[in-house]
This record gives structure tokens, sequence and C-alpha cells, in this order.
């Protein structure tokens, strides 16, 4: 749906240019990896200028490639964290997104932010929950409402219902009787601002029993049912793109949020995980460290905001810090995490120049901060340089710099390097660069069909090959996944016997299945180990079959040496931290256990209700996300054989044409500064 634009500037906008330099500030840890980005585009610049129409169009989707290059960065926190002023902090825009919404909504906030955008760019695409997600909550109550009906959590569902209830009639009141029917679409706006994005992501007080105005019906009209909101802002002061991802949490009413938080996790390699300065970490948010512990710990930052709340910064951060690193000990977390501490606060009047408004209990706090920081050198700046930098935002951008540099950033030279050194082969065959056996010209000595189907034999012995070694690791691995589900069922079952015998029935009891998260934790990293050495086995191998089909092709001298694509990477398993039944306390199991009768009558309930909850999540690791590695795996594949083919056609097809006399050296010269900025690049 294209809805009508005209809205006026974008409002919440930085003081002026000085203040823009801030977003500057903190992202020197990606210079080199723009300038082996930028060799790169050079080098392919060259080979498209010196090579044929095959060469031209690699070297096009290649730069390709390199120009659309956008990290994602998933922002995920505790309620009150203040992680979406954190979020308005870091694009520049202290008013953008709604900072205060009710923990009702489900919006994961994409906002693409590009340095070489228009000035006037700042187009909007909101996204609403499909028939079947919004049938599942309504039916079933989301997936809290399926945990409650297996735990017999009766006054749970009660209540669950009644909350559905009172959402499908403010969804009719704001959306009228048919508001079903925008399920599944979305909503498209060339501009946008503050006010049009409170629209759909910003509900307010859901429960709020005083009758709305038509303001306030307008301002979260569609927001229960938005699902998704993608938003394309110009940010001159970043060197690169860029995507941050403001998600709604983990902690709502139907956990839709962590389902949701869950996707936006596995599509962005860097997390950011924001705390409050006052609730680091308490007991509430085993959810996120749930989560977070199935990221490597180079890719998860923990961000400790609000601490211009502090009394006493200067000694009160390193007693957090040292909480924070002890609780993700205890319960298994990423313990060597990096951890920063700041104030979006701070940040926001910094950006604003309004350092002179800040509340008097801040400002002291800023000071005291400042002096704890003279130990290890206050930043030199000007007074919003120094208040930019203590509010972490700096240092913020530059962890994420690190990581994004040799992370995701080295991964793709690395990808772009090894293609361009392919086509740059293909150049120099063409040009004469590698010698043939008699010393003339290369020269097509197969004929053009034989050739064609060598391709083919050998881009189907590869599939065959990889298939072959992707059915044996996929085959160990759900078989390990199964050994580890089945053992914890027993161990747990067989504690629950252990607890009746000891303690009777009178006394409900709980079980942690941290466990059985570890063993499927350490499953798919072997996994993720062996599928990766299978696919580099395979490339490799591919690699060669080809370096001897340009040899005996052209009946050149020596094997040419083909330059394998690298394994795709493999998604963290978010999903493992996902709540379960026996994460749950309190209440929920008093109604299950009371009608329970006999103790085979526990042990035989227990272990077919924790089958059933579980049973999801291994189905998940062992199809979906199995399959999902060996269909990168293919693709990967199939893209290196593609590239080859085109290359080899290419050839072939200017075969026994030759370099002309005066241009050869030109060439060859040009082909030698290419693969000397490809050699810089590798290294």
């Amino acid at each position: 749906m294209n809805a009508e634009s005209g809205f006026p500037e974008m409002h919440g906008a930085i003081a002026d240019a000085e203040n823009a330099r801030l977003l500057t500030l903190g992202f020197d840890g990606l210079q080199g990896l723009l300038d082996k980005l930028s060799e790169l585009d050079d080098a392919l610049g060259t080979l498209a200028e010196v090579g044929d129409e095959a060469t031209r169009n690699g070297a096009r989707r290649l730069k390709a490639q390199i120009a659309g290059f956008e990290p994602g960065v998933t922002m995920i926190g505790q309620v009150k964290s203040g992680k979406t002023s954190l979020v308005n902090a870091m694009i520049g825009r202290p008013d953008l997104l709604p900072a205060d919404v009710n923990p009702w909504t489900s919006v994961v906030t994409s906002l693409h932010l590009d340095p070489q955008a228009p000035h006037d760019a700042g187009s909007a695409v909101f996204r609403f929950f499909e028939t079947d997600e919004w049938a599942k909550l309504l039916d079933k109550g989301g997936r809290l409402g399926e945990l409650a009906s297996r735990a017999g959590a009766d006054e749970e569902l009660e209540k669950l219902q009644r909350q559905i209830e009172e959402m499908r009639e403010k969804s009719r009141t704001r959306l009228g009787e048919r508001f079903e029917l925008l399920l599944g679409q979305e909503h498209d706006y060339a501009s946008f601002d503050a006010d049009l994005i409170e629209r759909y992501v910003c509900l307010g007080d859901f429960f709020d029993d005083a009758e709305e105005d038509e303001d306030a019906l307008q301002q979260g009209r569609f927001a229960d049912i938005t699902k998704s909101a993608d938003l394309q802002l110009r940010r001159a002061e970043y060197p690169m793109k860029l995507c941050i991802r403001d998600t709604p949490g983990v902690n709502d009413t139907f956990m839709m949020r962590e389902q949701i938080t869950i996707r936006a996790i596995r599509d962005s390699r860097l997390c950011v995980v924001v705390l409050s300065a006052h609730q680091a970490l308490s007991s509430v948010d085993m959810a996120l460290i749930r989560l977070i512990s199935n990221i490597k710990s180079r890719e998860v930052i923990v961000f400790v905001n609000r601490i211009d709340e502090l009394s006493d910064p200067g000694k009160q951060i390193p007693e957090i810090d040292a909480s924070i690193r002890e609780t993700l000990r205890l319960h298994q977390g990423p313990t060597d995490a990096q951890i920063l501490f700041g104030s979006a606060y701070w940040a926001q009047h910094a950006l604003a120049g309004t350092l002179e408004e800040m509340a008097p209990e801040s400002t002291a706090a800023l000071l005291n901060w400042a002096e704890a920081c003279l130990d290890s050198g206050v930043p030199e700046g000007s007074p919003l340089e120094l208040v930019w930098k203590l509010s972490g935002i700096s240092a913020l951008f530059n962890a994420l710099s690190d990581r994004i540099g040799a992370g995701v950033g080295q991964e793709l030279v690395d990808r772009v390097a090894r293609s361009t050194a392919n086509l740059a082969k293909g150049v120099q065959t063409a040009s004469g660069a590698l010698a043939t056996r008699d010393g003339g010209a290369p020269k097509l000595i197969l004929p053009r069909a034989e050739l064609l189907a060598e391709i083919d034999r050998i881009g189907g012995l590869g599939r065959d090959m990889l298939d072959s070694q992707f059915e044996k690791v996929i085959g160990d691995y759900r078989g390990r996944i199964d050994r580890s589900h089945t053992s914890f069922l027993e161990r747990a079952t067989a504690a629950l016997i252990s607890h009746l015998e000891t303690k009777g029935d009178k006394v409900v009891w709980s079980y942690d299945p941290t466990g059985l998260r570890m063993l499927l934790r350490s499953g798919h990293q072997l996994f993720s180990a062996r599928a990766q050495k299978a696919a580099k086995l395979v490339y490799e191998g591919m690699a060669v079959e080809l370096g001897q089909l340009y040899q005996r092709a052209f009946d050149l001298s020596e094997e040419v040496q083909i330059a394998a694509p690298p394994p795709p990477s493999i998604a963290p398993p978010v999903e493992i931290g996902q709540t379960i039944a026996l994460d749950i306390r309190g209440n929920w199991w008093r109604s299950w256990w009371q009608r329970r009768r006999g103790y085979q009558a526990y042990a035989a309930s227990f272990y077919q209700m924790i089958m059933a909850e579980t049973e999801p999540l291994i189905r998940d690791l062992k199809q979906a996300q199995a399959e999902a590695v060996h269909a990168d795996a293919v693709a990967a594949l199939q893209g290196f054989m593609d590239e080859q083919r085109e290359i080899l056609v290419g050839l072939a097809d200017r075969s026994g044409a030759g370099p002309a006399d005066n241009g050869a050296e030109a060439r060859l010269a040009a082909i030698t500064d290419v693969m000397a900025s490809l050699a810089r690049d590798a290294a």
C-alpha cells in the first residue's frame, strides 16, 4: 500500500554542524576495512576496463556487493533501560523514536543509515503481522498461552484470555470492525516524522480505562498489529552504511516479543545488550542472559545505560561491572563480553548543545564520572566532545567498529577478494600472462561442448560431494541432539522421582533446564564446525578441479590456482535461549502438581509435558536450522560455479584472438597492480 507523503521536516535534529561532528567520533576502527574495500573497488574497476564482457559483469556484481554492504546491529534490553533513547542518540535524532513505548508493543524498528543517501531521503515501510500469527495469539494466547496450557496454569490462562479480548476490542476501536483485513499488508511512505512513527509503534497505555480522544487514537492507531518498521535515513557523519535494529525486548504478556527479538538477533552478527545501571542483570532478566549465552562473546556488547542517575558513578560502576560479570558467570553467559558504561541522557544534551539544561543531579554525576576517569586520562576536546565521550557513545562506536572490521567486514573482504582474484586469473589467461606449453597465445583446445560438459561435471561432482558430506554431518548432529534431549528428559524425570521419594507430593518441585540448553549449544557448536569444515573441503576440491580445467582447456604450462570461496557463516542458535515452561516459577506449577495422583502419574505426565514443550525447539534445530546451513553452503557453491562458468565461457569466446600488441603491456601492468592490491588485502 502506498500512503500519501508530505509530512513536515523531521524534528529532533542536531543543534548544528559542530554538534553533528560528535557522531564521527569512535569510528576510527573502520578505517582499515574501508581502505581494503576501496582497494578492492579500484581493482574491480581496473578489471572491468581491461577485461571482456564476462569480466565486466563479474566486476559489476562484486562492486555492488561492496556498495550494498550494511552491517546490522541488534539492540536488546531491559524494560526502562533507556534502550530507545540510546538508539536515538546513536543516530543523532534525539526525538525520533518514541522512548516510552508501552511494553505491549512488538515492533522491531530497523534504522538503515546511509552516508551517501540523498539529502531528502527518509522513506518508511511498516509491516503488519501475518494472519496466522495474529490467529495464534487470539486463539491460544501466543507462546505464553501454550506454556500456561501445558503447565496447567488455569489462572494465567484466564488472565490471558481477558487481555486478549481487551486487545481485540481496542483494535476494533482504533481500526474499525474489519481491522483483520490489514494483516499481512504494509504501509509505505516517501517521508516520515516522529508523529508518523508513533502512529505505528507507540501504543500508549493500553489498559487505561480513560476515554481516549481522537489524537490518542491516531497516535497508536496501527501499533497493536505492527510487526516491523524499516526507516531509511541519511547520516552523512557515518563512514559507511549501518543498520541499527531497535527491538521490543523479551518480556511481554504473550511472549511475542521474545520470538520477534530472536529473529532480529539471527539477522545481525552484532548484539548490544542495554541494561539500566539501577537494575543491571537482576533476577528478572534471565531471558536476556539465556539469549546472549548462545551468541559468540565477541559479537555481544553490554552497554550499561543511565549512569547519570547514579549518586557516585566513580565508585558504583566498578561494583556494577563486577556484579554483571559474576551474574553472567553463574548463569553460563558470555563472561568475556565487553561491558561499557554511559548515559544516553548526557549524549542527547551534547548533541543538542544544551549541557546547561541538564538536571543538577545529572550534572553532579557527570562531574563525578569525569573525575573518576582522570586516572585513565580524560579525553581531550571541547566540552561537548568531552561529555559525548563520557556518555559512552564513542566507546560503543569504537567497539562496533572493531567487531565489524574483524567480523562481517573482513568476511566481505575475503569473499570479494577471492572472486576478484579469480576474475584476474581469467584476464591473465586471455592476455597471455599465463604461459602456454608452446609459448603462443592462449587458445581453447577442448571443443566448446566438451568444455561446457566439464564445467557441468565439476559442478555436479561438487554438489554430490557437498550433499554427501552434509548428509553425514547433519545425521550425526540430529543423533546427538536426540540423545541430549532424551538424556535430559530421563535425568529430569529421575530427579522428580527422587523429590517425591524424599519430600513427598505436598512440596511443589522445580527443575532448571540449563543442562539441556548447554547440551544443545555444545551440539550446535560441533555441528557448525563440522559443517564449515565440510564446505571448505568441497570448495577447495572444486577449485583444484577448475584450475586443472583451465590448464587442459587452454594448454597452459601450469595449473591455474583458483581461489575457493569461504564457507558461509552460520547464525547463532538463539532459539535455544527461548523461554520454556520449566523457566517459570511461582504458582504456575501448583495446579499441574495438584492434579497428579501417584508417583508414576507424576513421572509420566512430566515426561510428556516437557517432551511436548521442547519438541518444537528440538525440531527447529534438527530440521529448519540444519537445512538452512546446508542450503547456504549449496548456494555459495552454485554462486562459485556460476562465476567460473561465465569466466571460462568468456575465455572460450575470445580464444585465439590474442591481445593486441599495442595494449598487451598496459593490460599486463594493470593485472599486476590488481594482484598486488589483492595480496595486500589478504594480508
